[in-house]
């Protein structure tokens, strides 16, 4: 063993190589990630799709059908979720291992495209996207206050919501239980047919009269102006003033067929906080960044909000998926840490030499180190399985140690050598015997690379929920 022998006749570059490995591991170990599980890439796609007012039956039969008939043509598709509610439904298509997950998501999107023929002409058009292991909330928050849902609504959205946007590796934030600002138009059944007008002509006009448009630019002289038009509906006179038709040369206006009131939307979703109403604030990282780190930064920024907020509000956070993670990954180190100590008592308790035990316990520490810097060059995070498989790790370095020591003893008590040339002959001796033995568990262990967490099953099923 070259290696072996070069550290020992040359023991200041032994000690700087290891000093140098370890250095390397500890700045690796302050920028590897930390999260419950490895960041998996299922190939599964969703396909979301809208059709304003349809029931779940109208959903299935005219939409949900014929995506469904395009979609089994791709190939590798292996099974197929669908959940149908009022107006919308989702598609799931999950693919099989071998499938790439871009590969299947263009197919899946080329397909969605050639049956929008075969939909009804009042569907929006369909959102395909892949589906990303990582969109789970990791923290969600609760307003509550003593003031109106909707009060609390406008409050999580303009100040908490866009606060916590800004924060770094913060992804998406969505709000339940809240009831936005919706103006409704009340329409008065009799008054609407002695005028000879139709729903449909109340909400063309509506559409029509509440848009903001490009105008253009206009070139005056040296001057170049850009032109919009002002259109957008703020208040509900403003509603009530939109001119529907004309009749008889008299402009017909929404006041005179609906009355307009300003009020919030129907409650579609509701959240409670010891009975009463509060408005829930999910917090989504974006892919790859550390759970960890983003969950702390939105919490600090969160400290700061409160003294923002009107008097009487409270942010309350109900759930932090951090906090499992922090415990279960300091559960695993303190595994860790204490599988080292007590195999460095093994040693000393048969070898009973305390410069065994030091040069053991030496070597799990700079070998589980060391692993940092491979672990930041692959991307992998500090998470379950990357913490359970250092832990087992432990007994393979402490054999290897524990091996090569007992033949440097022998060569020493036995053969009476002297101590630089006993630790060469011996490491030369069984190095090939040691380095074996480490493969042949690395071989053992490798079929784990390749596991993956799926939701493959051998059928496709259609589920529908009404």
């Amino acid at each position: 063993m070259k290696l072996a022998e070069v550290c020992v006749r040359r023991p200041v570059f032994g000690v700087m190589l290891i000093s140098f490995l370890v250095t390397l591991g500890i700045f690796s170990y302050r920028e590897l990630g930390v999260d419950l599980f490895p960041r998996a890439e299922p190939a599964t796609v969703s396909v979301y799709v809208t059709l304003p007012g349809a029931s779940p039956e109208e959903i299935v039969a005219s939409v949900v059908l014929p995506l469904e008939d395009a979609i089994s043509t791709v190939s590798g598709l292996d099974e197929v979720n669908v959940w149908a509610f009022e107006g919308t439904a989702r598609i799931i298509c999950t693919f099989v291992l071998e499938r790439n997950i871009e590969g299947a998501a263009q197919d899946i999107r080329e397909k969605v495209a050639g049956a929008m023929n075969h939909l009804p002409p009042g569907v929006l058009p369909p959102v395909v996207a892949k589906v990303d292991p990582d969109s789970d909330p990791i923290l969600t928050v609760l307003a509550a206050g003593p003031m109106s849902r909707r009060e609390l609504t406008e409050i999580a959205d303009k100040q908490v919501r866009r606060a916590l946007q800004t924060i770094p590796g913060v992804g998406e934030i969505s709000l339940n239980g809240g009831q936005r600002r919706e103006i409704r138009l009340l329409i008065n059944g009799e008054r609407l047919t002695a005028h000879n007008l139709s729903v449909l002509d109340v909400r063309q006009a509506v559409q029509s009269e509440n848009i903001e448009a490009p105008g253009g630019r206009v070139v005056h002289g040296a001057e170049e102006l850009g032109l919009r038009t002002l259109g957008r509906v703020t208040s509900a006179e403003q509603f009530a003033d939109v001119i529907i038709a004309s009749r008889g040369g008299a402009p017909i206006r929404i006041r005179d067929v609906a009355e307009v009131e300003d009020g919030a939307e129907e409650l579609r979703s509701w959240s409670l906080l010891h009975g009463k109403d509060v408005v829930s604030i999910e917090v989504r990282r974006q892919t790859g960044t550390n759970t960890v780190w983003v969950a702390e930064a939105v919490k600090q920024r969160l400290a700061g909000l409160r003294s923002e907020v009107p008097g009487g509000v409270e942010l309350v956070v109900v759930r932090d998926i951090s906090e499992f993670i922090k415990a279960s990954v300091n559960s695993l180190i303190e595994h860790l840490i204490l599988g080292s100590l007590l195999a460095s008592l093994v040693v000393l308790l048969f070898i009973r030499n305390w410069r065994a035990v030091l040069i053991a316990g030496l070597a799990i520490p700079t070998s589980i180190i060391a692993t940092f810097t491979l672990m930041r060059y692959m991307d992998f995070t500090l998470n379950n399985m990357t913490l359970l498989a250092l832990t087992l790790a432990v007994g393979i370095v402490i054999d290897d140690a524990i091996i090569v020591l007992e033949n440097i003893f022998r060569f020493l008590e036995e053969k009476g050598m002297e101590r630089r040339r006993a630790a060469v002959e011996a490491t030369r001796e069984i190095g090939l015997a040691v380095m074996a033995t480490t493969l042949s568990l690395v071989i053992i262990f490798l079929p784990i690379a390749f596991m993956t967490a799926t939701y493959c099953q051998t059928s496709t099923s259609t589920s529908t929920a009404f």
